[in-house]
């Protein structure tokens, strides 16, 4: 198999770029430094395709390398044909391999097995060929009763036989080929109640069956979870005729043999008790790996949508983390984020203090000139919330209220990581300090938690941990990238997801910080210990250096471009300084009035030809000229604030409101409306054209505008629609 072509005509690129991509992976290159820095050797590939790219390389890899070792195991074996090593040569799947080799793998001791011992090979073969078309089936039997062997009778000799050849039909690559493909397409997942009086939250699923090849992922990891919990029983359910047929057509050669009957015999053993249980395992591992695979994908995308919400810079925050007996914990940060003052109040339930809390809410408004309340959305939440909204409106303040996703807020407050952090403060204190972060800057306080306990997947606990550890790394990776960190504010945590960084060098570059002072330009990071060249070419271009040496050292401009940079800017009639100015949004007239050429398109080729630098890689300089480290995450939905709250009684049907997406699943969107539980807005329910999944039209963070469908006052549950709304 040549790798490089099966790359290119999957993603659909040229060969060229897959080589140049592949070489720039095996010199140990990092994706985000190759989709940002090698646009021209990759031509423009994303992060997210070169991640697929990557993750496909590794596969193909290693199907390769197990297609060798099995070729080398049947050799030595001495069993190895031409034909089969062009078929395992040209395997697409491991599965494909594993299913050709099963032949030849060494096995425990089978009923086959032991037969064969028996020297029953041999009337296995009279039957198989089914020549025979007169006399008793059992008269070919005679010759092999042979007590020694452990054979006594006819009848013995017979079904030893027989499960030779069922073991040859459970090992034949192409007919299991086949009933996978057909058990696919009319198999049934059939769910039942473990105890049909006991109440549990699988009730749909006590007598549920669906297609095989539509049942939908959410649906499959659920049933799984019900299994696992031994809530429910699941089997797969189709009509074996039509397999014993497919099989019959393969193994029966002569209906007159008098062997027809033990065939058909040993077609239905070799199918219920050989076939059957192993393609049973193999569909489910099938829905399951679809489903997790999916699972894993939404919960990367919600992930990224939350990392990448817009930061709230420049102001003054009083961060409330909610509760009913030990009260609420309040920090007070200033516009950067640092403690101020930290306290307890009691507004809710036992104590249900309210002028107290009011009270303490003004004294810290007045001291410290607040604009903003964070309130967490966990419990006691909206209680919390009401008091703060009326206090807001008794008093007419000018200040804004949001409600913040606390979801692992917990972990990292009782986090070695957050122990390092703030030694002198306890965990509950620390917990209202990151929500009160989360607003300031999202992705800088949320790379602090493990991506699994950020919350905005489904089934996140119940899908191979592995592969959503993988993906959300992936993801943080990408969007810390995208962004950039400043050198010399940013956390150890920040730091060790930038690209070629490591948890231990990010230390270092703390280390380095605080004993030196604030870092005055990029070259500098190379006298941090164990950071060396090849570190410092990767990670360079997304540190930046607000009031550095070196206005360049505050873009996305690679250190490798300076010197060409430098010598456009020149060429440009372009001061340095201005980069540090908020950019030259004139640069384009520049360069036309420089270049002059029929379109600027054609203005910038030449320039980059001149300059010696590739147009992707010239693209990329330009706009860091117009605006310099640009934030991606201004194009995101801006934070809804509040400064009133609503109550469940509150609510009508069709009234229109405006919520925040917190998070997408296979069946809908979940949207805060200001109430204590997020209504749901069903997938039937969020655009008036056909859908295939709800993160087609939504994502975390987006501002929706809904109407109110369906009021469970019992169980606080709000059904939404986005139909017939204009956003």
């Amino acid at each position: 198999m040549d790798i490089v072509n099966v790359l290119a005509a999957e993603f659909k690129v040229k060969i060229s770029q897959v080589e140049q991509t592949v070489a720039l992976i095996d010199e140990g290159n990092t994706i985000p430094f190759i989709a940002r820095y090698r646009k021209e050797v990759t031509g423009g590939l994303s992060d997210v395709i070169l991640r697929e790219m990557n993750d496909r390389l590794e596969y193909l890899r290693n199907l390769e390398a197990r297609k060798e070792e099995v070729l080398r195991l049947i050799e030595e074996q001495g069993k190895l044909t031409e034909e089969l090593k062009a078929e395992i040569e040209k395997a697409e799947v491991l599965q494909r391999v594993e299913d050709l080799y099963k032949p030849y793998k060494q096995k425990k001791a089978t009923r086959a097995s032991k037969a064969k011992e028996r020297g029953l090979e041999p009337l296995a073969m009279v039957i198989y060929a089914q020549a025979a078309e007169g006399g008793e089936a059992a008269d070919f039997a005679e010759a092999y009763i042979d007590e020694e062997k452990g054979v006594n009778s006819k009848e013995e000799a017979l079904a030893g036989a027989c499960d030779i050849i069922a073991e040859m039909m459970a090992e034949d690559a192409e007919l299991i080929k086949a009933i996978r493909e057909k058990t696919w397409e009319i198999g049934v997942v059939v769910t039942e109640a473990v105890d049909p009086e006991e109440k549990t939250v699988y009730t749909m699923y006590y007598e549920y069956g669906e297609a095989l090849k539509k049942i939908p992922n959410h649906r499959v990891l659920a049933i799984n979870r019900g299994e696992k919990e031994k809530k429910l029983k699941v089997k797969l359910q189709l009509e074996n005729q039509e397999i014993f047929k497919l099989m019959g057509d393969s193994y029966i050669t002569n209906e007159a043999s008098i062997f027809k009957p033990l065939m058909e015999e040993t077609i239905e053993d070799s199918y219920k008790r050989l076939i059957s249980p192993s393609v049973e395992r193999e569909m489910r591992n099938i829905l399951t790996e679809r489903a997790e695979a999916e699972a894993v994908k939404i919960f990367a995308k919600n992930t990224e949508a939350l990392l990448m919400t817009p930061p709230v810079k420049g102001k003054k925050v009083i961060a409330i983390d909610p509760g009913f007996r030990t009260g609420c914990k309040v920090a007070v940060l200033d516009e950067t984020g640092k403690l101020k003052a930290y306290t307890t109040i009691y507004p809710t339930e036992p104590k249900k203090d309210i002028a107290g809390t009011e009270k303490v809410l003004k004294a810290i408004l007045d001291k410290f000139n607040s604009d903003i309340i964070v309130i967490g959305n966990g419990t006691a939440s909206r209680e919390t919330e009401e008091v703060v909204s009326n206090f807001i409106n008794k008093n007419s303040l000018n200040v804004q209220y949001t409600i913040v996703n606390e979801a692992g807020a917990s972990v990292y407050s009782a986090s070695k990581l957050a122990t390092e952090e703030y030694p002198d403060l306890d965990v509950t204190t620390r917990g209202a300090m990151s929500l009160g972060r989360r607003l300031q800057d999202p992705l800088a306080e949320l790379v602090k938690i493990d991506p699994k306990s950020i919350g905005v997947g489904q089934y996140q606990h119940d899908i191979n941990q592995k592969l959503l550890e993988g993906a959300l790394t992936d993801v943080v990776e990408n969007c810390v990238n995208r962004v950039g960190v400043d050198l010399n504010t940013a956390s150890p945590s920040l730091f060790s997801y930038i690209a070629g960084i490591n948890m231990g060098i990010a230390k270092n570059i703390v280390k380095y910080r605080e004993e030196n002072g604030s870092f005055k330009e990029r070259k500098e990071l190379m006298k941090v210990p164990k950071l060396g060249e090849k570190a410092f070419k990767q990670c360079a271009g997304f540190m930046r250096i607000s009031d550095g040496k070196n206005s360049l050292d505050g873009t996305a401009i690679h250190p490798e471009s300076y010197q060409e940079v430098e010598a456009m800017l020149v060429k440009l009639n372009v001061d340095k300084s201005d980069l540090a100015k908020g950019g030259d949004k004139e640069i384009e007239e520049k360069i036309k009035k420089s270049y002059p050429a029929k379109s600027l398109n054609q203005s910038i080729m030449k320039m980059a030809e001149e300059m010696g630098i590739g147009q992707l890689t010239i693209l990329d300089i330009i706009e860091e000229m117009k605006k310099p480290a640009r934030d991606p995450r201004e194009d995101a939905p801006p934070v809804i604030f509040r400064n009133d709250v609503k109550k469940l009684e509150d609510l009508n049907l069709d009234m229109e409101m405006t919520g925040t997406v917190r998070n997408v699943v296979d069946f809908g969107a979940f949207v805060d409306i200001g109430l204590k539980n997020d209504g749901l807005v069903h997938i039937s329910q969020i655009s008036d054209k056909y859908i295939k999944h709800p993160m087609d039209v939504v994502s975390v963070g987006d501002t929706v505008k809904v109407k109110i469908i369906a009021i469970d006052y019992e169980t606080g549950k709000i059904g939404l629609s986005m139909k017939g709304l204009k956003k």
